[in-house]
C-alpha cells in the first residue's frame, strides 16, 4: 500500500504529536507514525508515570507520619499498608486515560495514525512495517521526533536487576536494597520516591555533586533532606559493573580514594543520561548534517535536507518535553507559511526532587561567567505563610531573583521547596517579557500563595523585602 501525505510525522511524543494537531489544524493533510502508544517517553514511561509514582510515594510517606504520633493534630490508628502492585495499575489508568486523550485530539485534527516502525529510504519515503503488511509513505514535509532513549553502561547492560527508569515504573515491589547509578535529576527522582516508599536507597555518582546543573546554594536543601532520610550518596564514585553471589547482586564501584567497593543491590537502577534515537530507522538514508549525536538544525528546526525538519530530543539538549512541543507547533506554521523562529529567551526546567527545584535562566554565578554585573535577592519560604500552612516552610525552600545591576532586567529565577514547579510559568513569563525587578514587585501577588515568594524576592533585590 502507498499513501502520500503533505506533512509526515515520525513518533508521537510531546514534539511530534503537537506538530501533527497543529498541521491538522492549519489544514494540512497530515500522516503521523508511531510504533507504541501516542504520547513517547515522557507520557508512556517517562514524565507523567514518575510523576504519579512520585505522587503516591509521598502521600504514602505522610499518612505514616500521621502513624507514628499525632501530627498537625491528626493521628491513624497503624501503619498504612503499601501494594505496590496497585501503585503500579493506577499509574498505568493516567496513563491510558491520556494516550487515549491524544488519540482523540488527533483524530478531532483529522490527522491520520499509521501504527508501524518507519524506515527512510530516502529524504521523504518511509516503508512502515505495520501489523498489517507494509505501507510505503511520502511526503512533502518530513518531521523527524524520535526522541530519546536511556543510556546504557556498555559493561552494564540492562537486564536482570539492572533496570532503567522504564523497568522501575513497573516494579510491582519495592526492592529493599536500591543503588542508584547517577545522581542527576531521573536518579534522584526514582530514588528518592522509593525511598519514601521504604527502600534503603544508595546512590553512586561519578562528579562531585549531585544535580550538576543546578548551583550547590539550590541543591543544600535536597542534600539535607537526604542525609535526614539516611540515603546514602557517594560522591567522585565510577560504578564498574554487578556481580552475582550467594544469589544476591551486588554494584561493583570505585570510590573517591580510587579503592574498590561494593554494595548489595535488589535492584540497580542505572540513570547516567538519554541519548538521542539515530539508529534503526534509516536517517543514513537522508543526508542530513549531523552535530555530534544529534541531528544539525538552525534556529527554525530546518535540517541540511530542504523540507526535512528535526524536533525535540532529536536535536539537543535540552531534552525536555515542552521543548520539543514548542519545536513541533512552530515548525508545522512554517510549513503552513508563517514567520516563526525558535528563539526563547529561557526554557525552564524542573526536577520534582523533594523539595522540587526550578530554574529559569541564568545563576548568579553563569551571569557573571558571562561578564554580567549582577544583583540578586532570596526569600525564604519559612517566611511564607502559605507555606507553613501546608507544613512545608521547614524544607530550606526559597525563590531567589537574579538581575542586571545598572537597569534590574531579571536574567534568572531559581527557586527550591514544596510545589515550586508551579512557579515554572511565572517565572518563565518574566524572563520572555524582559521584566524588571519593578515589574514583580509592582505586580499585587495573592495571599496567600507561593508566588508571593517571588514578589518578596524582586523586593529583597531592591533593598526592601517586607516579611524578612
Amino acid at each position: 500500500m502507498k499513501k502520500h501525505c503533505k506533512v509526515l510525522v515520525i513518533g508521537a511524543g510531546p514534539g511530534g504529536y503537537v506538530a501533527a494537531i497543529r498541521a491538522g489544524q492549519l489544514g494540512l493533510d497530515t500522516i503521523i507514525v508511531e510504533s507504541g502508544n501516542p504520547g513517547g517517553t515522557c507520557l508512556n514511561v517517562g514524565c507523567i508515570p514518575s510523576k504519579a509514582m512520585i505522587h503516591a510515594a509521598t502521600r504514602f510517606e505522610e499518612l505514616s507520619k500521621h502513624a507514628d504520633g499525632a501530627h498537625m493534630g491528626i493521628s491513624i490508628a497503624s501503619q498504612p499498608q503499601l501494594d505496590m502492585a496497585g501503585v503500579v495499575e493506577w499509574k498505568d489508568g493516567i496513563v491510558s486515560k491520556l494516550t487515549n486523550g491524544i488519540g482523540q485530539l488527533l483524530k478531532k485534527a483529522k490527522v491520520e495514525r499509521v501504527q508501524g516502525w518507519a524506515k527512510f529510504r530516502d529524504g521523504k519515503t518511509c516503508d512502515v512495517e505495520t501489523a498489517d503488511g507494509v505501507i510505503t509513505i511520502s511526503a512533502e514535509h518530513v518531521i523527524l521526533a524520535n526522541g530519546s532513549t536511556s543510556t546504557e553502561l556498555p559493561f552494564m547492560p540492562y537486564g536482570g536487576n539492572v533496570i532503567s527508569s522504564t523497568e522501575a515504573l513497573q516494579l510491582t515491589e519495592v526492592p529493599e536494597n536500591l543503588v542508584v547509578v547517577g545522581a542527576g535529576y531521573i536518579g534522584l527522582e526514582m530514588g528518592m520516591a522509593m525511598r519514601k516508599l521504604g527502600a534503603n536507597v544508595t546512590f553512586v555518582e561519578a562528579l562531585d555533586r549531585i544535580l550538576p546543573i543546578y548551583d550547590k546554594e539550590m541543591t543544600r536543601p535536597i542534600e539535607m533532606w537526604l542525609k535526614k532520610h539516611k540515603v546514602v550518596v557517594n560522591l567522585q564514585a565510577k560504578a564498574k559493573g554487578v556481580v552475582e553471589k550467594d544469589g544476591s547482586t551486588w554494584l561493583q564501584y570505585v570510590d573517591k580514594d580510587g579503592n574498590d567497593q561494593e554494595i548489595l543491590a535488589n535492584k540497580v537502577l542505572v540513570t547516567v543520561g538519554r541519548k538521542p534515537n539515530t539508529q534503526g530507522w534509516g536517517l543514513e538514508n537522508m543526508c542530513v548534517d549531523m552535530d555530534g549525536p544529534f541531528v544539525k538544525v538552525d534556529n527554525q528546526c530546518r535540517t541540511s535536507m530542504a523540507h526535512v525538519w528535526a524536533i525535540g530530543d532529536l536535536v539537543g539538549e535540552p531534552l525536555l518535553a515542552h521543548k520539543a512541543s514548542a519545536q513541533g507547533e512552530m515548525v508545522t506554521e512554517l510549513i503552513a507559511g508563517q514567520r516563526r523562529v525558535f528563539d526563547p529567551v529561557a526554557i525552564p526546567a524542573v526536577c520534582f526532587t523533594e523539595p522540587e527545584i526550578c530554574g529559569v535562566g541564568l545563576t548568579p554565578d553563569e551571569a557573571k561567567a558571562e561578564g554580567i554585573d549582577v544583583i540578586t535577592g532570596k526569600f525564604p519560604f519559612a517566611a511564607s505563610g502559605r507555606a507553613l500552612a501546608m507544613d512545608a516552610g521547614s524544607d530550606g525552600g526559597f525563590v531567589r531573583v537574579t538581575a542586571r545591576k545598572d537597569n534590574h532586567v531579571i536574567v534568572g529565577i531559581h527557586a527550591v521547596g514544596a510545589h515550586v514547579s508551579e512557579l515554572s510559568g511565572e517565572f518563565a513569563l518574566a524572563l520572555e517579557m524582559g521584566a524588571r525587578l519593578e515589574d514583580i514587585a509592582g505586580t499585587i501577588h495573592v495571599h496567600p500563595t507561593l508566588t508571593e515568594g517571588s514578589f518578596e524576592a524582586a523586593l529583597a533585590t531592591l533593598g526592601h523585602a517586607i516579611h524578612i
